[in-house]
């Protein structure tokens, strides 16, 4: 049994919903450490990941996103924050005209270095 179940049907299409996942695994690669081989099919595509202490798998199909991770016990203690924030983030994409351009800005917004901040004046005695 997994740790972490979620199913988000949409709206996508398998080609775009093919396209928002694997973008996703390159992401995953890159920022989290995973490891991640996607094997596309006719009528769905698997994504396995791993890393240490997590794995698991993506299921894409044109109108579901299933993703099914265990969890090792330092990770397995955030659960419930990795949870929520996979869900938070999954059904703010969903909800975008073009996920997958959400996506990418996302990524480029939580990239930008944060502004900084001027001293506030001192007042003169």
């Amino acid at each position: 049994m997994p740790d972490i179940h979620i199913t988000r049907e949409h709206a996508l299409g398998l080609p775009a919903a093919r396209k928002l996942a694997f973008r996703w695994a390159e992401e995953a690669e890159e920022r989290l450490g995973m490891e991640c081989v996607y094997e596309e099919g006719k009528a769905s595509d698997l994504v396995t990941f791993t890393r240490p202490g997590c794995n698991g798998e993506l299921k894409v199909t044109k109108d579901a996103f299933v993703l099914d991770a265990r969890l090792g016990m330092l990770l397995g203690v955030f659960k419930d924050k990795i949870e929520g924030a996979i869900v938070e983030n999954l059904d703010q994409l969903l909800a975008q005209k073009d996920p997958l351009k959400a996506f990418d800005k996302g990524l480029a917004d939580h990239d930008k270095p944060a502004a900084k901040k001027k001293p506030a004046a001192k007042k003169r005695a």
